[in-house]
């Protein structure tokens, strides 16, 4: 009898331990599957109706919690099954047992319950992600409140330790992970480097304020209010430009924003009306448009955003203080996106980036940082300086002569020629 009770006891121990090693691998396998799933895809699959998607979605909101709650569930599993066949075998075995259960017992959790999910799991991540989600959201609900104490307790400790944590930080940040997946696209051929950087441009918008892309003040072409209109109408006709700002006394003075096309039909309505030396008197102001002025911190995705609903492609850029720093187009943050956009009517523009024989650039120091950037896979930063002149500058911390030459971050800058203060050519090699 005793005999019996004693195989009938074997048995179920056997039987609950492996009931453990499933839910050990159960729990291996939704926390690499969970975690490595493309929420774009969840994403994708919810969309079309599939309610594990969803739920996959949901639960990954939070991923302290269900990383929390699915490590909580495994351990507890992984030690009741050590546990069990540790007596299990003590019995068997004597003292002997403790080596064998512990040889045994890793063997079979590596195999069984961490290595074979863990590789189907991340063979179909978001197959598996949507058939888990369901039970996973119930184990979470279960030991949430026990993940919330623990939370705070680890928190706790780190804070002794100098370590402060924020609870609303993402394990990652989805820019980073959309940059890394692209540059490992571009490196195996799969994405093209326009595409990449288009894309990234697109994403960088909302971390770029308009003074970064806005044309200087120095290099805006503008109208005096009080020229005589046959004055006006010639500047309007020989500029590049379809809209102009309109000053009075004082260029920091803008009164208006004169487009081409509205002045000329104003002026051929004179015409039409056989009074074309009314031209002379003609008030130029009254077919301006209102200038639009913004603040130069703005974000150059909220200005994009501001245009399109204000329907307007055209803004000037003003400090703190009201003075005005420059102006900005729709087509400068488009740039930001596509790529330098010419047109027929667009001056023909020197390159600003030629090569030498020894392997340098000759460089126009206005050109942004950005651009130059993206024109050869350099990571100069630019968080100090917009454009390449302002990062020597800002290095050597003075208005470097012509033909010094400066070293810094992995790059040789030599200052070719100057404009005043101005550095206008740099040869530029990477060393």
């Amino acid at each position: 009898m005793e005999t019996t009770t004693t195989d009938a006891a074997f048995w179920l121990t056997a039987g609950a331990i492996l009931v453990l090693l499933i839910l050990s691998g159960f729990f291996s396998g939704s926390e690499t599957a969970l975690t490595a799933a493309s929420r774009g895809k969840l994403r994708a699959a919810a969309d079309k109706g599939s309610k594990g998607a969803e739920r996959a979605l949901h639960i990954t909101e939070d991923n302290e919690r269900l990383i929390g709650s699915v490590l909580l569930g495994n351990n507890v599993v992984n030690i009741l099954a050590t546990s069990l066949a540790t007596a299990v075998l003590t019995r068997i075995f004597g003292q002997n047992g403790v080596a064998a259960a512990t040889l045994i017992m890793t063997l079979l959790v590596l195999i069984f319950a961490e290595v074979l999910p863990k590789t189907f799991a991340i063979t179909y991540p978001e197959a598996f992600a949507a058939r888990v989600a369901r039970p996973i959201a119930l184990v979470i609900r279960i030991f949430s409140p026990m993940v919330t104490a623990v939370r705070y307790l680890v928190r706790g400790v780190l804070y002794i330790f100098g370590v402060r944590t924020d609870p609303d930080s993402k394990i990652l940040a989805v820019r980073e992970e959309i940059a890394g997946a692209l540059s490992l696209g571009q490196s195996e051929g799969v994405v093209e480097k326009e595409d990449r950087d288009r894309i990234l441009g697109a994403l960088d918008l909302n971390d770029r304020a308009v003074e970064e892309v806005m044309l200087h003040r120095s290099g805006i072409e503008m109208i005096d209010a009080d020229l005589p209109p046959r004055d006006i109408l010639e500047q309007i006709l020989t500029s590049q430009h379809t809209r102009l700002p309109l000053y009075r006394n004082d260029q920091e003075n803008i009164v208006g924003v004169l487009h081409a096309k509205d002045l000329l039909r104003a002026v051929h309505k004179l015409f039409e009306s056989k009074d074309a030396k009314g031209l002379d008197a003609f008030d130029v102001t009254k077919v301006a448009m209102q200038p639009y002025f913004i603040p130069e911190t703005t974000t150059l995705g909220d200005q994009m955003r501001n245009f399109l609903k204000r329907k307007t492609h055209f803004a000037l850029v003003v400090d703190e203080y009201g003075g005005l720093q420059g102006l900005i187009t729709l087509e400068d943050i488009l740039e930001e996106i596509v790529g330098e956009i010419a047109d027929e009517f667009d001056e023909h523009e020197e390159e600003q980036i030629a090569a030498t024989a020894d392997g340098a650039y000759i460089v126009d120091g206005a050109m942004t940082i950005r651009d130059l950037n993206r024109a050869h896979d350099w990571s100069l930063p630019d968080e100090e300086a917009n454009t390449v002149a302002g990062l020597v500058i800002h290095e050597a911390q003075m208005i470097p002569v012509e033909g010094q030459v400066f070293s810094f971050h992995g790059f040789r800058f030599e200052v070719v020629s100057k404009e005043e203060n101005r550095i206008a050519t740099l040869k530029i090699l990477q060393l």
